[in-house]
């Protein structure tokens, strides 16, 4: 069309493709590929959808009071300074678009999440890859990479795909050597199955070059419901609230994710469960001789002796009904991310990987 450009940036972004859900011609499909909590979400949130379906012709709050309060009681936090976006990829949206722009850079990890370099480009600013050491984040080349134009450093604490994290000193270290215009930004997507970890929180509260974002959509199991949240110093969250569409959640999902958050033995259970059955399932793994690094989130990083036996055992995995996910656009393409599903489907998939290891095809 001539004349009529996108913006620049727009065309460098390669579309992000989900894990897969379906086979041609094979049923009983076990979905590992999209670290889905396999116990679904509490029956406390799928009553509260229940209740909320009368109130499907009203138009939800805006500003999201009730959830917010609900977050805030269950995690020590301060309610006026949580924002709640359309799961935690739109509040890092916010974050770009606030803050980041033509000329601006973002910073992100060797394998770091794939939405970090999307919503770079987005807006017009160049996404900076920096290394990681042994597919752990390296905060001496983060600080390396940073220049006068860094304006946001985006660290997912747990890491995906990896599995990998990085303790709460290094963490205030890169912080506090920043530079002076740059934001951190904290992406605890899988926080929740890190058992006593607070996702960055003390460290928002010691400074206001920090925020973090959270979701409803792993250890709460409303993927399909799209909530997450983030928190930040008051100044930033205010920002970010001029920018967010004023309905961008729907009543049934603030219902949803308000119930989830308040149902604390729902979700201990399901961190325990996790805990439980990805240390089982690293293990079997290993037995075969399929290595990973010590996970705290609801996967393994599964790594095999090259791309092509990463590739052949994926084929395999799937003619068996198995779905996991390759994750060669993360630079990892000789590994599989396999979500920790229910033990049966945990089971299933190690017996699986042991028999292509001894030979089956």
């Amino acid at each position: 069309m001539a004349g009529i450009e996108p913006q620049p940036g727009i065309m460098e972004i390669s579309l992000y493709v989900g894990g897969k859900s379906s086979v041609e011609g094979v049923s009983n499909i076990v979905k590992l590929s999209s670290n889905e909590n396999p116990y679904g979400p509490s029956p406390a949130a799928q009553e509260a959808v229940r209740r909320s379906l009368h109130e499907m012709h009203r138009y939800p709050p805006t500003d999201h009071a009730a959830l917010r309060e609900a977050i805030a009681e269950a995690h020590g936090l301060e309610a006026d300074r949580i924002i709640c976006g359309v799961g935690s990829d739109e509040v890092l949206q916010f974050l770009c678009h606030a803050y980041a722009g033509a000329g601006d850079e973002v910073i992100h990890t060797e394998h770091g999440f794939a939405m970090y370099r999307i919503l770079a480009h987005a807006v017009g600013a160049t996404p900076v890859e920096v290394p990681e050491r042994e597919r752990v984040v390296c905060v001496d080349s983060i600080l390396e990479a940073c220049t006068e134009r860094t304006r946001l450093v985006f660290i997912a604490n747990p890491n995906n795909p990896t599995g990998t994290m990085i303790g709460l000193s290094e963490i205030e270290r890169l912080a506090a050597n920043l530079p002076e215009r740059a934001l951190l930004v904290l992406d605890g997507a899988y926080a929740e199955y890190v058992e006593g970890y607070d996702g960055g929180a003390k460290l928002v509260h010691a400074r206001d070059n920090v925020v973090m974002t959270r979701t409803f959509s792993k250890l709460y199991g409303l993927g399909g419901m799209r909530v997450g949240w983030g928190y930040g110093p008051r100044e930033i969250i205010d920002v970010l609230n001029r920018i967010r569409q004023p309905f961008n959640l729907s009543g049934v999902a603030l219902a949803a994710a308000e119930a989830a958050v308040r149902d604390s033995a729902y979700v201990e259970k399901s961190r325990s469960e996790n805990t439980r059955l990805r240390a089982w399932l690293a293990e079997a793994l290993a037995e075969h001789g399929v290595p990973s690094d010590a996970s705290t989130a609801n996967f393994v990083l599964a790594r095999f002796a090259d791309a092509e036996e990463a590739a052949a055992c994926d084929t395999y995995l799937q003619g068996q009904g198995i779905l996991v996910r390759r994750v060669t656009g993360y630079k990892l393409p000789a590994a599989l991310r396999i979500t920790v599903g229910d033990e049966a489907s945990c089971r299933r998939v190690a017996h699986c990987i042991g028999l292509f290891k001894a030979g089956a095809r």
